[in-house]
């Protein structure tokens, strides 16, 4: 057993703090928790935290662990095999977990490689954060991300191919309901890839073995049909319009904003460091636009929760693995109270990926995936740079300022 003592505790919820407070760890799981001197820890090895506060583990809902600046995943040019990629990304697992990111949902990559990376970290062969995958994106022939091997025309490839993931062992199935950025020759983000039945199909292939889908949507329409066919997640949820001059305009549509809302869909807007030159790379205005719609989701009831893309760069930037707190600091900016950023970050997220009754929060019977900072978030959100400790199912992995040579995006 381990007991871990510190100044102050976040259960993850807002307003569940505890002053001078304990957690009890036995195995992989929290034992209880409570002020310093409530536990029953005769034996235990004892962790003192001075000045500490004690949380979740962070959870980032959206990565992309098979990408760097080395690889062009688009044409094909590296000659880079799987067993290279599959090195490069426990690489970038383990820079995941070295900013406190202790489960990430993978949602895609190629040839089932997440599957073996997943399974390596949780028998202790690979050191990184629980894993969520996804496998293949399900898109068209020649789609966005058709280069990932999941390409699907109609209703039977879309089941075709959602079983064919489901049966490699993918935990999530990810649809992509609209074009995107990162695919020149497919359509583009603004523009729907998939009608609400196709979507369904995937929905309910998933839901038949207890599972769930996410949906890649950036222009209205796609976000329309992903929200209709019941989709767990909608990823970016940009609302994005073709718009002359720029890459793409986005104009909140509040209708659909309202049918996410009642249809109790997460929206993971793949906020990440990214934000904050947004002006200078892709127009003025372009951050106030997104710090906008931000805000009005949130205030028409829309679950926000935190994912960074990263994997991927835009413009020239690099979308760092190790970057997860400074996406955090774009929905301070839109509103958000350090206490809901949080819960942003760590139990919604948890719950939106299917993991709420497993990690996220910090319960007695839930998964020992907490850290330790130095400082108070509440306070001060950069303090969550700031890891002392970050335990994953009750083991001590902390790896603070991981310096490698290795890039972790692959930049256009």
């Amino acid at each position: 057993m381990k007991l871990l003592r510190a100044a102050k505790l976040l259960t993850g919820r807002p307003n569940e703090v505890v002053v001078d407070a304990e957690v009890l760890v036995e195995g992989t799981l929290i034992k209880g928790l409570g002020p310093r001197g409530s536990q029953d820890a005769q034996g235990a090895e004892v962790i003192e935290l001075d000045g500490c506060t004690l949380m979740p583990g962070m959870v980032d809902a959206h990565v992309h662990l098979g990408f760097d600046r080395d690889v062009d995943p688009v044409t094909k040019k590296s000659s880079e095999t799987n067993a290279h990629l599959l090195l490069r990304m426990a690489e970038n697992a383990r820079k995941l977990l070295s900013a406190g990111v202790t489960t990430a949902r993978d949602l895609g990559g190629r040839d089932f490689l997440e599957v073996e990376l997943r399974d390596a970290i949780e028998s202790g062969l690979a050191i990184g954060p629980h894993l969520v995958v996804a496998t293949r994106p399900i898109t068209n022939t020649g789609g966005h991300c058709w280069y990932m091997g999941g390409e699907a025309d109609n209703v039977d490839d879309v089941r075709r191919v959602a079983r064919q993931n489901l049966r490699a062992g993918a935990d999530c199935l990810k649809v992509m309901a609209t074009g995107g950025g990162m695919t020149p020759v497919g359509p583009p983000p603004w523009r729907a890839q998939y009608s609400p039945i196709e979507i369904r199909v995937a929905v309910e292939e998933a839901a038949m073995r207890g599972k769930f889908v996410a949906a890649h949507a950036h222009g209205t329409a796609g976000i329309r049909n992903a929200a209709e066919a019941g989709v767990r997640t909608i990823e970016h949820c940009s609302f994005a319009v073709e718009g002359a001059g720029r890459p793409f305009a986005r104009e909140l549509d509040m209708e659909v904003v309202a049918l996410i809302a009642e249809r109790g869909v997460y929206v993971c807007p793949t906020v990440n460091a990214f934000a904050w030159h947004m002006d200078e790379r892709l127009g003025p205005g372009t951050f106030d636009n997104l710090v906008d719609r931000l805000a009005k989701m949130r205030a028409e009831g829309v679950k926000l929760i935190a994912g960074t893309d990263c994997g991927f760069g835009m413009r020239g930037f690099e979308n760092r693995m190790d970057g997860y707190v400074r996406g955090l600091e774009v929905f301070a900016t839109a509103g958000w109270d350090n206490a809901s950023v949080i819960e942003a970050a760590t139990t919604l997220a948890a719950e939106a990926i299917g993991l709420g009754e497993v990690t996220g929060s910090l319960d007695p019977g839930k998964r020992a995936d907490l850290i330790a900072v130095r400082g108070d978030p509440l306070a001060q959100l950069t303090d969550l740079c700031n890891l002392e400790l970050v335990m994953v199912s009750g083991r001590r992995v902390t790896q603070s300022k991981v310096e490698t040579t290795h890039s972790s995006v692959w930049l256009p």
